[in-house]
């Protein structure tokens, strides 16, 4: 007999992001009601201008609402000062970005534990040894981000939004920048941390095949929700 179903890792509420205003309105997201289970891989898919991008920015806590509700956990990211919310983006959640964001000046493994050191904790050494081994960048922790393949890069930003363990993973375009082959291994780098190491993964994304290595997809339409789909519906339906 199962237990209870968890709350969900992160969940919207009507959520609602005008930008301009006027004439020059652009109504971005359009009430949309979303939750993300935990332990789950989520896709977040649509057209360009769909809005995919701008919910997961809010539900980051990078960007705020003009109406509606965004929670992490149970609390409501709207609520929160500016410091508090600072604190909850760091210790809560991981980031990965189509860019990389990598600093330049630091190594791997110094770009691995600095959420770590700017938080001031010391970073759990198994952990870290765990993570790093399963991105698979053993031999290149010295290694700065020049010194490094797109695909070594942004398994180390993996590694980075890992390391501190956090309830979410908001991974934006994560494979976009890179060759099929590297795009390959960063997704299947997120599938593992969902069924090897119980993370929840949400990522955004505008590929099918991206898209068919997640749990499920949710897809965005013009600012609204349009339907959710289960995996084999990604992989038959081409998404």
């Amino acid at each position: 007999m199962s237990g209870p179903t968890p709350p969900p890792a992160a969940r919207a509420v009507r959520a609602t992001k005008v930008y301009g205003s006027g004439a020059t309105a652009v109504l971005a997201l359009d009430e949309v009601s979303v939750d993300f289970a935990a332990g789950r891989f989520t896709a977040v898919m649509g057209p360009s201008g769909s809005g995919k991008s701008t919910l997961m920015h809010c539900v980051a806590g990078l960007d705020s609402l003009t109406d509606g509700q965004v929670f992490v956990g149970g609390v409501e990211l709207g609520t929160l000062p500016d410091r508090e919310l600072t604190r909850l983006r760091r210790d809560r959640i991981g980031f990965v970005f189509q860019a990389f964001n990598l600093v330049p000046t630091l190594t791997a493994r110094e770009n691995i534990v600095l959420p770590d050191r700017l938080a001031g904790r010391r970073p759990d050494t198994g952990w870290l040894d765990e993570v790093v081994c399963a991105v698979g960048l053993g031999d290149r922790l010295g290694h700065r981000p020049s010194e490094l393949s797109g695909g070594q890069q942004q398994r180390v930003a993996v590694a980075r939004a890992l390391a501190g363990r956090p309830e979410l993973i908001l991974a934006d375009e994560p494979t976009g920048n890179l060759d099929s082959h590297s795009g390959a291994e960063v997704l299947e780098l997120l599938r593992r941390a969902v069924d090897d190491m119980g993370q929840t993964v949400v990522m955004v994304t505008h590929d099918p095949r991206a898209a068919a290595v997640a749990d499920e997809a949710v897809h965005l339409a013009d600012g609204r929700l349009d339907r959710r789909v289960t995996v084999p519906e990604i992989q038959t339906a081409g998404a």
